[in-house]
């Protein structure tokens, strides 16, 4: 009994730290929100920035300037062939690298992850919804 306890107050404690509020916008930043559009896209979340891993996965903040962001990016697949003709989707993980050199401060950015079928890609926007950078590197373990 003791072990469900303490099992249940992990778990409420996991949940309400993934609930928490974002932080106050630093205007003398740019901030990166994100975006899935297509129903198969399940997760993006931000990984690294400048090859430093971030603890807060929701979001990127960063300094003017050109900045590496790398996300972790889930969606579903098509299931079939062979035997598993008959199975639903699975779940691809990938890791897409994005570089962009300008980032303003005081500036919002979205950055768009999308697939199709078993391709993963990301672009990111500026606040007049302009294409500025798409991810130059993807790597995907399932």
């Amino acid at each position: 009994m003791r072990r469900l306890l303490l099992l249940l107050a992990a778990v409420a404690i996991a949940i309400a730290g993934c609930q928490s509020p974002l932080p106050a916008v630093n205007p003398q930043m740019a901030w990166v929100e994100f975006s899935t559009p297509f129903p198969n896209d399940k997760l993006l979340m931000a990984e690294r920035l400048d090859k430093q891993r971030l603890r807060d996965g929701r979001f990127f903040q960063v300094t003017p300037g050109s900045h590496e962001l790398i996300v972790r990016f889930d969606f579903e697949v098509p299931g079939g062939g062979g035997l598993g003709v008959m199975s639903g989707p699975s779940e691809r993980l990938c890791y897409l690298t994005i570089n962009y050199d300008h980032f303003e401060a005081g500036q919002r950015y979205v950055l768009e992850g999308r697939s199709i079928a078993f391709t993963p890609g990301a672009r990111l926007y500026n606040a007049k919804r302009e294409i500025v950078a798409e991810d130059r590197e993807s790597y995907c373990l399932m």
